[in-house]
């Protein structure tokens, strides 16, 4: 994985001014905006786009735009601001873990400026999502339409919404820059608001298989929405990498930034709205950054330092010294990529793990199981 300066694109900044982001400017075509689909609707999308190549990005803000909040998390340290995006009626909110990590209240304002008081649900610092819920839910939420970040190409346009400086509102567009990008951002003591006492949790670093997108994500994007021209939701804006200005140590965009795709983080929020605490897939294994030859070349991989017995990475047949190079056909070029691509995953899916071992390529197939509480 390519060391990337990651900056987690949480609050900290203040803004006293409400402005209506604007987008690139594209040639106009028509669009239709259909009735509100709903949470997890995966087959209608609220804008039906007539020219894919020119998408009327006005439609996408404007079906969209009612489905994207602005969150207020008050801290002992002061107010952190993110962004959040609806998920049903009930008035479930989808965001980032470090927009709200801490919290001791939270409030999250509407696109029609109403504010209200909400509480955390649920946060998982693993994955670096949490979701909140509005104390007293009106009527007439707009649940956001829940994508296919799986069918996502390589060039495909995008736009992201959300709340960056405070701006509450804003809309940026570009393509998707890359796909299955393993971004790893510092490891930090997350303060879990379900505890009275304010003590820290424990977390593993946060390791994404993300999305890199070239539309502009400032802090306080954290949480928002990136969505297709079709305006339906494909990641959760929750990183930039950045160029460190020398003195705060943030700076703005310079156009990498990185979201959580969909399909993980739709399976986290179902989890947190549930039960308040999410469970993570497990192969079993201690891995290393690694090379192996691959006939004439060399290839990077997680090379396997050893496998703990009675895991799905011992019944598939996975050996000490093993490079893996792949999962389900996705590259791996290192040790945080296999941690990533196997995070994205769910208990009881079947992988094939694709291994160099003694200049063979091997594909091993298993099933994925909950990761107990006491492994690393």
């Amino acid at each position: 994985m390519a060391l990337l300066a990651a900056l987690l694109a949480s609050g900290g900044t203040y803004a006293a001014t409400r402005v209506v982001g604007s987008t690139d400017a594209q040639n106009p075509s028509t669009a239709q905006t259909s009735s509100d689909p709903g949470r997890g609707t995966s087959s209608s999308a609220p804008v039906a786009q007539a020219n894919a190549v020119a998408p009327d990005w006005t439609a996408t803000a404007a079906a969209v735009g009612p489905s994207v909040v602005a969150i207020a998390a008050m801290t002992s340290s002061g107010e952190d601001q993110g962004s959040g995006v609806i998920l049903d009626r009930s008035g479930h909110i989808l965001t980032n873990n470090h927009v709200v990590s801490g919290a001791q209240s939270v409030s999250v304002t509407l696109t029609d400026g109403r504010t209200y008081k909400a509480s955390v649900r649920g946060t998982d610092a693993t994955t670096d999502l949490a979701v909140v819920k509005l104390t007293t839910p009106p009527e007439g939420l707009k649940p956001i339409s829940i994508g296919d970040s799986s069918a996502l190409k390589v060039g495909q346009p995008v736009m992201a919404v959300g709340n960056p400086l405070g701006l509450a509102g804003t809309v940026t567009t570009g393509i998707v820059s890359a796909l299955d990008r393993p971004v790893k951002t510092s490891s930090q003591e997350q303060a879990d608001p379900t505890n009275p006492f304010g003590q820290p949790q424990t977390s593993e670093p946060v390791v994404t298989n993300a999305i890199q997108t070239s539309a502009a994500i400032n802090p306080g994007n954290s949480g928002g929405a990136l969505v297709d021209a079709s305006g339906k939701l494909i990641g959760i804006n929750s990183a930039i990498a950045t160029l460190s200005d020398g003195s705060t140590g943030q700076s703005g965009s310079i156009g990498i930034g990185f979201a959580i795709p969909i399909r993980e983080a739709n399976a986290i929020a179902k989890q947190l709205i549930a039960t308040g605490t999410a469970q993570h897939a497990f192969l079993g294994v201690s891995t290393s950054d690694g090379t192996a030859s691959d006939g004439s070349a060399q290839r990077d991989g997680a090379k396997i330092t050893s496998v703990v017995s009675g895991t799905p990475a011992a019944e598939a047949g996975i050996k000490a010294g093993d490079l893996v190079i792949a999962v389900d056909g996705v590259p791996v070029g290192s040790s945080d990529s296999l941690i990533a691509n196997i995070r994205e995953r769910t208990a009881g899916e079947t992988v094939k793990i694709t291994v160099l071992r003694g200049g063979r390529t091997l594909n091993l197939k298993t099933k994925l199981v909950t990761k107990p509480s006491t492994s690393e």
